[in-house]
């Protein structure tokens, strides 16, 4: 049976799909919050029985957080090895108030960019994730059997930290090892062009807190021969970038490598709009390093910013008080081969070396993690970037993620597996935030765009 047969499946079977998803979305597996355990539960017992109606050998396994779910399907037949990683955990709906209707009763909706599926999940990521076992249902209904060996692997924690994965793939390495792992948890370029990333931001997250007098203090009695922390911490702040944009922590750009000219030439070939991206959110000029592009910028240079910054009276009205304590969040985004732990030594250091008598600092460590380049040599790669093409009848393109997605090193540092990044949500999906949707299209093309990569790659 050819590719169309499977091709005309997908879309007779779009509206059993759809139906399918939304009782998906209906589950509330909300991963942070404690009072949603049992739905997060119930939505790995629902994978394990959609999976089972395909004759899919699947189960939940246990971690001290929420399960896993794993299954395996297929015959070892010379052909590759496939993983598919998808997280059926969402974000917390908060604020409620913000939505135009219940986040866990999905709607299909008609808007005036097009049909859309509305509700916590769809897009990020059980919209995503079921695109791959529907490309499946209808591979098997079409030629009944399996296109080669394929391992499900769905976790329940991603939108928390993840703190049970990496104990898991340790411990099911051998089991979980495959030729190669596909992840469908990104998105379109500009929302239209089909993409592959193969570059992922690593993340390294530090609090700072400098105290300087050991109480607060009346700002006219001490104001002037007092030292104030918050004057401190700006200053440090502001010394963080040059007039040109680069971070000034010694040694950051060490290890930071330059765009390859074959990579380059393809990003520029996206004509990417940078006016306009930054335009939606009421900017008009890039920030970043000056001698770099935009797009450079986003995907390929490392970055340091301010995530949060507070200290002294911050409630209505006015308070002249000289504050004990200052405080930020500072986050680096990381690139190439950058020492994630080097770094954060180098930045306490710049800020230790900084402080004035009578001040001192505290730090709190949030996460270090390295970059992730993916290697393109294997010819799934190429075979997977033609597919997308032909299905979206627009050239796939090999880019950047601006972003950090942990998994994808995971894969390659624990299982020595390349992940293949390959997702169809659009920029304005609204994954975190009140109103998440995934566009039918999206879930109806990426369903035969899995299709396709399955043909091609097998």
């Amino acid at each position: 049976m050819s590719l169309d047969a499977v091709l005309s499946q997908i879309d007779d079977d779009l509206p059993h799909a759809l139906e399918r998803l939304l009782d998906l979305l209906r589950i509330k597996s909300i991963s942070t919050d404690p009072a949603f355990k049992g739905d997060c539960d119930s939505a790995a017992d629902w994978l394990v029985a959609d999976l089972a109606t395909l004759g899919i050998d699947a189960e939940k396994r246990p971690t001290p957080g929420h399960p896993m779910v794993v299954g395996h399907v297929g015959p070892e037949n010379g052909k590759p090895h496939l993983l598919f990683y998808g997280h059926y955990d969402v974000q917390p709906v908060d604020p409620l108030n913000l939505w135009d209707c219940d986040p866990f009763d999905p709607q299909i909706e008609d808007t005036k960019a097009g049909r859309v599926i509305r509700g916590r999940g769809s897009s990020d990521d059980k919209g995503q994730l079921m695109t791959f076992i529907e490309a499946l249902r209808a591979w098997k209904a079409v030629k009944g059997d399996w296109p080669c060996r394929i391992t499900f692997f769905f976790e329940g924690e991603e939108e928390s930290g993840s703190p049970s994965l990496v104990p898991f793939m340790k411990d099911n390495a051998e089991e979980l090892k495959s030729d190669i792992a596909l992840i469908c948890d990104t998105g379109l370029f500009e929302s239209r062009t089909p993409a592959i990333v193969t570059m992922l931001r690593g993340l390294l997250g530090e609090e700072l807190t400098i105290t300087a007098p050991d109480k607060d203090l009346h700002s006219g009695m001490y104001g002037g021969i007092a030292m104030n922390p918050i004057r401190v911490l700006t200053r440090i702040i502001a010394s963080l970038h040059d007039d040109q944009g680069r971070v000034t922590v010694p040694g950051f750009y060490d290890d930071v490598p330059d765009l390859p000219d074959d990579l380059e030439a393809q990003w520029q070939g996206l004509s990417f709009d940078h006016a306009k991206f930054l335009g939606d959110v009421g900017l008009s000029h890039p920030a970043g390093e000056q001698d770099r592009t935009p797009l450079e910028m986003i995907w390929s240079r490392p970055t340091c910013d301010v995530n949060g910054i507070w200290g002294g009276y911050e409630g209505d009205g006015f308070k002249t008080v000289l504050p004990s304590k200052a405080h930020a969040k500072i986050s680096f985004r990381l690139v190439g081969n950058q020492n994630a732990p080097a770094i954060r030594e180098s930045f306490r250091a710049m800020v230790e070396g900084m402080l004035p008598p009578d001040c001192t600092a505290e730090w709190k460590g949030h996460g270090a993690s390295g970059a992730s380049a993916v290697e393109t040599s294997d010819p799934m790669f190429e075979a997977a970037r033609k597919a997308l093409s032909e299905e979206w009848g627009i050239p796939a393109a090999y880019v950047g993620c601006g972003g950090s997605i942990p998994i994808g090193g995971h894969f390659q540092t624990i299982l020595g597996t390349e992940p293949m990044l390959v997702g169809f949500g659009k920029d304005d999906d609204q994954i975190h935030s009140p109103n998440e949707k995934y566009d039918v299209e999206s879930f109806h093309k990426g369903i035969r765009s899995w299709a396709r990569i399955l043909d091609a790659v097998t």
